[in-house]
């Protein structure tokens, strides 16, 4: 009686731990991208449709356009690096600031 249920539970474990070694080879395998197979061993691939080769079409297309406008605004900001250390944008700034100051000097002497 003892041993039939050791039996029985040790073949339940085993077989518990063969079903979850599966779906965890399959998981690394999908993963990974391997391709998956069937009972016989062969590989199983998706099936090619005219749905999904335009869907790549179109993102390939999008990707190229996301592309060069990624390499427009790179250009732009190397544009505005430059200007902003510029020596001349930095003297225009500090000039700026010191007309700040002057003013924010006079308003108090003229409300007095």
């Amino acid at each position: 009686m003892i041993s039939e249920l050791i039996t029985t539970e040790l073949l339940t474990v085993v077989g518990l731990g063969a079903v979850a070694g599966w779906v965890f080879t399959t998981w690394l395998r999908v993963k990974n991208g391997y391709p998956l197979e069937n009972s016989w061993g062969r590989a199983v691939y998706p099936k090619d449709n005219a749905e999904a080769k335009q869907r790549v079409t179109l993102l390939t297309q999008e990707n190229a356009e996301l592309r060069a406008e990624l390499g427009a605004m790179k250009d732009r900001l190397a544009n505005v690096e430059r200007i902003v250390t510029d020596s001349g944008y930095h003297l225009g700034s500090e000039i700026e600031a010191l007309r700040e100051r002057a003013l924010e000097h006079r308003e108090p002497e003229g409300n007095a």
